[in-house]
């Protein structure tokens, strides 16, 4: 997306360890492994934004300030590591900020071809759950469907295998802990499911995997899955979630199109509802299917290098959590939406975006209204 200078190595240098699961890191090896090992650079990501919804007072957040580091023990063994603070502060609760470890891994290379990954590991699903830094991605928030769909940003403990194969494609595919079933909502579907390795239960482990296909210039498609039995505080329940979705990113000159697909499956879902309305008091009215989709147009208005890039984009998302319900359970139609997101992006540099724009929102519901919203935001990344 970015032209490339000298003094933009430090950050692609972090960002390519992070994107690029395949890289040839240590493919041709220094005199010793000695001379091979070394820390950093270290570098991060952090955005900053303003929000105001329809008929609410705006919002001014620093969403996220995330730490990126790396250690290589030798040319054939690394370490990478996230660490990311939601609003600006912890005070025990998500909504008045987190601490997560987003990623923590080790690689071991072997070959181009076959590598192995141990660790906190990022989901490989969708465009945006590995790629999540603010200057690659239009809009100030992150899609709708990479959110409520697919619940980026996706972590958990796992481990597997990762490289490139010939014909321009790459792969992912790992063994990790499984979803809690009990954390699923109406609203969000599965994205309060992941156990974020913290004394994660894997009685059942979960599967998940990805292909790529690079064989054409300034062409990326993509598919991935996920499947695992979600079950576990309640053992008479059978809940098994699959997701699956496919995604294509094109580049010609000025002109940048992406789409993506998602559908989520969740099995027993009416006995989960039935069990969690006896626990809590409240039934969650979890679907048993959930699909999100989206189409994204951006235009380079100007592209002559910072500080004169300026980047116009429309997206249109369909998303609902409540797709296809379970006998006996009606679907809430304010949790089937769609949205409209126009906006522009200016880079004062390659590394810095400055994002504006405007969401129009709607649902099915009659008396329930999802608001439009106007949105200001800063990212950056070095």
């Amino acid at each position: 997306m970015f032209k490339t200078t000298n003094r933009h190595h430090l950050a692609l240098t972090a960002a390519a360890i992070l994107l690029c699961p395949a890289v040839s890191l240590g493919q041709t090896a220094p005199t010793s492994d000695a001379a091979a090992s070394h820390t950093g650079p270290l570098s991060g990501y952090m955005d900053f934004h303003f929000n105001k919804d329809e008929a609410q007072d705006g919002v001014v957040d620093f969403h996220r300030f995330v730490l990126l580091f790396n250690h290589s023990f030798s040319s054939r063994i690394r370490f990478v590591g996230e660490l990311e603070i939601e609003h600006a502060f912890v005070e025990g609760l998500e909504e008045s900020g987190e601490v997560e470890l987003e990623q923590a891994y080790i690689d071991f290379l072997i070959t181009r071809g076959f590598n192995l990954r141990a660790g906190m590991v990022l989901v490989p699903l969708g465009i945006i759950n590995e790629r999540h830094e603010p200057p690659v991605y239009n809009g100030v928030e992150r899609p709708f469907v990479d959110t409520v769909i697919i619940p980026t940003t996706w972590f958990d403990a796992g481990a597997g295998l990762h490289g490139e194969l010939r014909h321009g494609f790459r792969y992912r595919a790992y063994v990790m802990a499984p979803l809690n079933s009990l954390e699923f909502t109406a609203a969000e579907g599965i994205r309060h499911g992941p156990q974020k390795g913290s004394r994660a239960n894997v009685r059942n482990v979960a599967f998940t995997g990805r292909l790529e296909y690079l064989g054409v210039r300034g062409l990326v498609l993509g598919a991935g899955g996920w499947r695992g039995k979600s079950t576990f505080a309640l053992p008479r329940l059978d809940t098994t979630v699959s997701v699956g979705e496919v995604d294509a990113r094109y580049r010609r000159k000025r002109l940048e199109l992406r789409g993506q697909f998602a559908r989520v499956g969740i099995s027993d879902a009416a006995n989960l509802n039935d069990a969690v309305g006896r626990l809590t008091g409240v039934s969650p009215n979890v679907a048993e299917g959930l699909q999100g989709f989206y189409g994204e147009a951006a235009y380079r208005i100007r592209d002559q290098g910072s500080p004169r890039d300026l980047v116009g984009f429309v997206r249109y998302e369909n998303f609902d959590t409540q797709h296809r319900m379970p006998a006996g359970f009606l679907p809430l139609k304010e949790f089937d939406r769609d949205a409209w997101v126009f906006g522009v992006t200016y880079y004062p540099d390659p590394d810095v975006a400055v994002k504006v724009d405007y969401v129009r929102q709607r649902n099915q519901s009659p008396i329930l209204k999802a608001p439009n919203s106007f949105n200001i935001g800063l990212g950056w990344w070095f």
